[in-house]
């Protein structure tokens, strides 16, 4: 398999990073995970416009456009024979001296690799289970999708290795937040509620995305702080992420929910499905009107 590295292509077992990059050293670095659909990169906009004012926080001195971005993944998908894939775009502050770095980075270590995912075959579904752990609060003043995963380690091992399984992290005074490696969504009485970016989660892109797509449809979508009680006393629960899509839970805490039957995780789903080849961008729905 081939993998792009700093503006080269090698393959994978070639590719070499520095000890010193101050992203093993000190996890100052981001990544963004997408799919692609028939050779189309889905919401790449999004992922670049998050990764980008992420770069912007870490003080590392890179920036990237869709057309760039567009051109390196397809030679990547072309090198790797892949039509259908999975995408890690990762960017890692570079080399450096022992010790904090107050400067910019300005060469940074651009990585992106890939692996063939099989055409879509619809809705998954999931358990849901409350983890024992909290969720950290972020680092700054909002979370990033970075290098510093140990939270996320840590609820992984206490969920276990199954795949249909996802734990939900609730903050330190008991509220939702988000999933190990998604963000939460719920229906009740006509009203879609998520946890509130304040909790302390990813903004997710395909969270931003889920929410643009609702209120089209007319749904109303409320973002807050909200008890697992509230969560729990549901019509329908459904996790999103970027890989995995919408994925309707069956079970949550004691209750028992209907899955891919949910109306409104399916009405979602349809219209997920009608753009993934096509959109670049949450912006583009409803003529470029659509906002979060």
């Amino acid at each position: 398999m081939y993998v792009y590295i700093n503006g080269e292509f090698a393959k994978q077992e070639e590719v070499r990073i520095s000890p010193f990059d101050h992203g093993f050293l000190y996890g100052l670095g981001v990544f963004e995970t997408f799919r692609i659909y028939k050779g189309h990169p889905f919401l790449l906009d999004d992922h670049l416009e998050r990764l980008n004012a992420s770069l912007r926080v870490l003080n590392i001195d890179a920036e990237f456009n869709r057309e760039e971005m567009a051109r390196i993944l397809n030679e990547l998908l072309v090198k790797n024979a892949f039509r259908n894939a999975y995408i890690r775009l990762n960017v890692s502050a570079g080399n450096g001296e022992i010790g904090l770095q107050t400067e910019s980075y300005t060469n940074p270590n651009v990585v992106i690799f890939s692996k063939p995912l099989s055409s879509p075959e619809g809705m998954s579904e999931k358990k849901a289970v409350v983890l024992d752990i909290k969720r950290n609060t972020p680092e700054g003043t909002e979370r990033l999708k970075s290098h510093h995963y140990l939270n996320n380690v840590l609820a992984k091992r206490e969920v276990g290795a199954a795949l249909d399984t996802e734990g939900i992290f609730l903050t330190k005074d008991g509220y939702v937040s988000e999933g190990i490696v998604s963000n939460v969504f719920w229906y009740k009485d006509g009203i879609l509620y998520t946890p509130a970016i304040e909790t302390g989660i990813l903004n997710g892109v395909t969270r931003r995305f889920v929410i643009a797509v609702a209120r089209e449809a007319g749904i109303e979508v409320r973002e807050g702080f909200y008890k697992k009680e509230e969560a729990e006393a549901a019509d329908e629960i459904f996790l999103t992420n970027s890989i995995q899509e919408i994925v309707p839970v069956t079970t949550f805490s004691s209750g028992n929910y209907p899955g891919k039957a949910g109306v409104i995780a399916k009405k979602l789903f349809e219209q997920y499905e009608s753009h993934r080849e096509t959109l670049w961008s949450r912006t583009q729905l409803n003529g470029g009107l659509a906002n979060e």
